[in-house]
């Protein structure tokens, strides 16, 4: 039995193949790496391992993307970005309206 490779027309076949590098570029991943570059540039002097796309992404998984541009803007702002960044997220620092 032949494969549904050979059966298609050479042409077919390069049309179908996937981009090659990065395959999906979007806005919030885009700001996932900026905090990811941030946040491991300031982990690599306290002598803590690097941390992952993953992991960043189970701690904003609930954060919408509106909200990560304006904790982009805070951190920014501040003298100690890895500082800010957690204390933006700690619930616990903001009380309730």
């Amino acid at each position: 039995m032949k494969s549904i490779g050979e059966m298609l027309p050479e042409f077919e076949r390069k049309v179908a193949a996937a981009p090659k590098g990065r395959k999906r570029q979007t806005e919030r991943g885009e700001l996932m790496r900026f905090f990811l570059r941030h946040l491991n540039h300031s982990r690599v002097k306290d002598r803590l391992a690097p941390m992952t796309m993953a992991h960043l992404g189970t701690v904003l998984e609930k954060i919408p993307t509106q909200d990560l541009y304006y904790l982009k803007s805070v951190c920014s702002q501040a003298k100690n970005f890895g500082k800010k960044f957690w204390w933006e997220l700690d619930p616990t620092k903001h009380p309730p309206r």
